[in-house]
């Protein structure tokens, strides 16, 4: 699994509650995607909007912890996203 989408599953295990994030995790376990691009092509629209809803909180708790690194690329995730 690319470096990028493990650090966006990891993120997503915090929302396990959510059906929509089960699917997400769903695609992200099951599929074999080159990059975080091939990725949100796969997404629905609500699966993009509950990504659009978590990761900013994500990422910004990512820099709290001075974690530049899963902070960055759970940016890259959400930059695609937009």
């Amino acid at each position: 699994m690319d470096f990028t989408l493990g650090y966006l599953r990891e993120a997503l295990s915090n929302y396990d509650r959510s059906s929509v994030c089960h699917r997400i995790t769903k695609k992200l376990m099951n599929g074999s995607y080159h990059s975080e691009q091939d990725f949100v092509r796969v997404l629905d629209e609500d699966e993009i909007q509950f990504l659009n809803n978590v990761l900013p909180d994500e990422i910004k708790y990512a820099f709290n912890e001075q974690d530049y690194i899963r902070g960055n690329q759970l940016n890259e995730v959400y930059e695609l996203l937009i």
